[in-house]
Formats: C-alpha cells, sequence, structure tokens
C-alpha cells in the first residue's frame, strides 16, 4: 500500500482540486501571476467555470503558506502583481502527482475498454455525434504518442 502522502494524492486525483490543477499550470509556464491562472483555469474546464478571483488568492495564498509555491513581486509603474513559481517542495508533490495520476490514468483506459466490450455483447452500440468522434480520435492519437514516447524511453532505460 502507498504512503499517506499517495493516498491523500489519490484521493485529490478523484476530485481534482484546484491546488493540482495550479501547480500543473505554473510547472508548466514556469512563473505565473493570478490572472494568467484564472485565464488557463478557464480554459481547463472549457470556457464553463473559473473562480472568483477572491477564491483563486486565497488558494494561491494558502499554497504559498504550505510552501508549494514562491512569490515575487513586480511593479509595471504602480500597478503591482505577484507572479508565483514551483518550490522544490511543490515540484515533488507535482512530480509524485503526475506520476500517480498516470497510473490512474491507465487503470481508468483499462475500465474504459472493459465497459465498452460489456456494452458490445449486450447489444449497446456507443453512439457519439461527428464533431465529438472526430475530438475523440485526436484524443486517442495524442495519448498514443505518450504512451509511444514512454515505451521508447523504458525500452532505453532497460537496455
Amino acid at each position: 500500500m502507498g504512503t499517506d502522502v499517495e493516498r491523500r494524492i489519490i484521493k485529490g486525483l478523484f476530485t481534482v482540486p484546484l491546488k493540482d490543477i495550479i501547480l500543473v499550470i505554473v510547472g508548466l509556464k514556469g512563473e505565473a501571476h493570478g490572472y494568467e491562472i484564472l485565464k488557463e483555469l478557464e480554459k481547463f474546464a472549457i470556457g464553463l467555470w473559473k473562480p472568483s478571483h477572491s477564491n483563486l488568492y486565497t488558494i494561491l495564498n494558502k499554497m504559498v503558506e504550505d510552501g508549494l509555491l514562491e512569490p515575487r513581486e513586480e511593479y509595471r509603474g504602480r500597478v503591482r502583481r505577484v507572479k508565483y513559481s514551483l518550490t522544490p517542495k511543490g515540484l515533488e508533490y507535482i512530480k509524485k502527482s503526475n506520476e500517480l495520476a498516470l497510473r490512474v490514468l491507465y487503470t481508468a483506459a483499462d475500465y474504459h475498454e472493459a465497459l465498452k466490450k460489456k456494452f458490445e455483447t449486450l447489444g449497446e452500440k456507443r453512439v457519439m455525434d461527428r464533431e465529438t468522434v472526430r475530438e475523440y480520435l485526436e484524443l486517442l492519437k495524442k495519448i498514443r504518442g505518450i504512451l509511444d514516447e514512454e515505451i521508447r524511453t523504458i525500452e532505453d532505460e532497460l537496455s
């Protein structure tokens, strides 16, 4: 069984807390201010939702207190902005979280395929509109590329 930290991360993966998504955004950008993070969160939620400014800054301040993010003030004239970057603790957290998320993703893919086969045996056919099928196909191609690269990396490490 995993550690307590791993258990908390796995539990979080099923509720996808804002904290984890923010860490991914900041980790990918290297450094981001609140408005950038807010815009990325809106994209992540396919434009259907975004947190309020006050909620976001409350979360960011808590993440700074927890040692996951490092704030850096910058000024443009009199306008003060705070840019956030990952701390070493934040980087470790997101690395472990990503590793566990991949394991959950692979398990979810197995369940998805098993459910698809079960529906087929029951005579049920998956019905999706053409645009959804196109998006699904693109997603599968992207996942295949990621998996092919991961397979090459692991095979190189093993040889």
